[in-house]
């Protein structure tokens, strides 16, 4: 498992929410984009092919 403190994570610039902290912070990795609860760093992230990540990030512009 990575160690989350190596990694550069960031929020999007579109995360602003009514409360604010209401977002997910992501990190990119050679495989994978890592997905994390921006309120909770310390818990588990989930972790994303590049393949699927770039598919739904795909999908979500479209919206």
């Amino acid at each position: 498992m990575t160690d989350n403190r190596e990694l550069d994570w960031f929020k999007s610039s579109y995360s602003d929410g009514s409360e604010g902290d209401s977002c997910v912070e992501v990190a990119a990795t050679p495989h994978a984009v890592l997905v994390r609860d921006s309120k909770d760093t310390a818990r588990a992230h989930l972790a994303f092919g590049r393949p699927a990540w770039e598919g739904f990030v795909a999908q979500a512009s479209e919206v």
